[in-house]
């Protein structure tokens, strides 16, 4: 059967995430504004939570419609089978996001859809399931615009981002499928040099890595779905053995990272060896300007995160220094491409190097731009 979803994923990466799912022969792609519509059986579904680097969350649809107010929407939640999608004994969540919706309280529609969810199960088995707001078996996702709703099954359970190993971070980390995102629309594939000069807890790191070793970052985790009722075990246990036998034997990957900060250095490497990856990645505890570029015969590609004031709090500090940085590019990193993820848009002003391409994209709420600096050979400068 085929059945219809919703995956989304940070604003910015929605052609990313629809090639993903065109790879695994999704159908009715759409991308809209943080995510992309499509549909697909349930084996598709386990694949896009298993393989989806970028994605947030894959949404099941069970119902959509029209409304007028919070009395529709209660029916609409009551009509649905809840007892045939998961047993009582499951712990559930609610959450509502509106769009330009006319109602005065979504928490309060947020309660009712709870009290459908609930008077269901009493009125078919004389109970009704718990509320768990923290680790939840089943969450239930309503989304209201003006005066329509979509009402979904969260396939995902915790964000996909979580992908199940990372023990340690510093202040600020970008999460997993924003880096992977970042990756994708920097051009860097396995074999070309990787470096992240500014590398926090590694996740830029730990990402390409997985890729290089053609790891699918959801097998080390577990999935809401798994609480559903229609859960095909033999078919999911299948899915992942299939996805363990193309994993490559881990090497170095030429993925190399650096950080000021020996705690940053000391995390990076604790997350490495959680993931397996640690021999794929070869880091260093030293200053952006003190690095030597790793030789390379192909392509060089350095990605970083750097801190800016939402991080450190200290714009002059940051805007003395951005022409440092530059300095660095000019005279030791010709020929590369350089990728910066910042919220500063004063960064290549300050620096007197022009971006030839300003990507938008948030990390969390932060409204960022991923500014691509090629370092053309033969222009270096003092």
């Amino acid at each position: 059967m085929i059945f219809d979803y919703f995956a989304s994923c940070p604003r910015g990466l929605e052609k990313i995430l629809s090639d993903e799912l065109n790879g695994l022969k999704a159908k009715s792609i759409i991308e809209v504004d943080g995510g992309v519509s499509f549909s697909g059986s349930i084996e598709t579904m386990y694949r896009a939570n298993l393989e989806s680097r970028v994605a947030t969350r894959i949404l099941f649809r069970l119902e959509k419609g029209v409304y007028e107010n919070e009395e529709d929407l209660y029916k609409s939640a009551l009509a649905i089978k809840w007892t045939n999608l998961f047993d009582v004994s499951k712990s559930i969540k609610l959450s509502t996001t509106g769009v330009k919706c006319p109602l005065k309280s979504i928490d309060f529609m947020t309660l009712r859809i709870k009290d459908a969810v609930c008077d269901h199960f009493r009125s078919n088995v004389d109970r009704r399931p718990d509320v768990d707001i923290r680790e939840p078996d089943v969450r239930i996702h309503l989304y209201l615009e003006k005066n329509q709703y979509q009402l979904y099954l969260d396939t995902s359970g915790k964000a996909l981002y979580q992908r199940g190993f990372r023990k340690s971070s510093v202040v600020a980390p970008i999460r997993e499928n924003l880096a992977a995102g970042i990756l994708g629309l920097s051009g860097w594939a396995p074999g070309d040099t990787l470096l992240d000069p500014m590398c926090g807890s590694g996740t830029f790191l730990i990402e390409a890595a997985m890729i290089a070793q053609n790891q699918a970052p959801g097998l080390k985790r577990s999935f809401g779905f798994e609480h559903w009722k229609n859960f095909d075990s033999n078919l999911f246990s299948k899915l992942k053995s299939e996805y363990k036998a193309k994993i490559k034997p881990i090497n170095f990957a030429k993925i190399y990272g650096s950080d000021i900060d020996l705690r940053s250095i000391r995390v990076a490497k604790a997350n490495l060896q959680e993931a397996g990856l640690a021999e794929a990645v070869q880091l260093s505890c030293k200053n952006f300007t003190e690095i030597d570029p790793p030789e390379s015969e192909g392509e060089s590609v350095l990605i970083t995160n750097p801190p800016y004031g939402e991080r450190i709090g200290e714009d002059d500090e940051l805007g003395a220094a951005y022409p440092i940085w530059a300095t660095t590019l000019k005279q030791k990193f010709a020929g590369w491409r350089t990728y910066f993820l910042t919220n500063d848009l004063r960064m290549p002003k300050l620096m007197r190097l022009a971006p030839s391409k300003k990507t938008p994209l948030y990390n969390g709420a932060l409204d960022c731009r991923l500014f691509e600096i090629m370092m053309v050979k033969g222009s270096n400068r003092k």
